[in-house]
C-alpha cells in the first residue's frame, strides 16, 4: 500500500502542479501575444479572435478537470484507509487521520489549481471580447 501513498503524494499533486504551470504559462504567453497583435494584419475581425483564443481550451480543460484529479486522491487515500484498517483489524486513530489527511490534501490541491485557471480562463476571454469590441468600434 506504501506505493498509493507515493503515488497519491508525488504523482497527483505533481501533476496538478503541472497543470497549474502550464495554466500560468499559457495565460503569460497569451498575454504577451494580446500586445504584439495588431487588427490590421488581419482581413476580418474573426481571424484575430480565432487567434487570440489559441489555446484557451487548455487552460478550460484544467480548470474543469483539476478537482477531479484531486477528487481521485482522495479516492485512492480512503482506499489506502480501508485497507489499513481491514488488515490490521484494529483501527489505529493516528494511521487513519494521516491517510485521510493525505486523501483531503489532493482534493484541496485540485481546487487550488482549478480556482485560479477558471479565472485566468474567464479573464483571457473578458480581455479577447473588449480588445474585439474596440476594433469593431475603430472600424465602425
Amino acid at each position: 500500500m506504501e506505493w498509493i501513498r507515493q503515488f497519491t503524494d508525488y504523482g497527483i499533486i505533481g501533476f496538478l502542479l503541472l497543470m497549474s504551470i502550464i495554466a500560468f504559462g499559457i495565460a503569460i504567453e497569451r498575454k504577451l501575444y494580446f500586445r504584439s497583435i495588431d487588427p490590421d494584419d488581419f482581413q476580418s475581425l474573426k481571424s484575430p479572435e480565432l487567434a487570440m483564443t489559441k489555446r484557451f481550451h487548455v487552460v478550460a480543460t484544467i480548470g474543469s478537470n483539476a478537482p477531479y484529479i484531486g477528487l481521485l486522491g482522495t479516492v485512492m487515500g480512503i482506499m489506502m484507509t480501508f485497507s489499513t484498517i481491514g488488515e490490521e483489524g484494529i483501527a489505529d486513530t493516528g494511521k487513519i487521520m494521516a491517510d485521510l489527511s493525505m486523501a483531503m490534501k489532493t482534493t484541496a490541491a485540485g481546487l487550488f489549481v482549478a480556482i485560479p485557471a477558471v479565472v485566468i480562463y474567464n479573464y483571457l476571454l473578458r480581455a479577447v471580447r473588449e480588445r474585439i469590441l474596440e476594433w469593431e468600434i475603430r472600424r465602425g
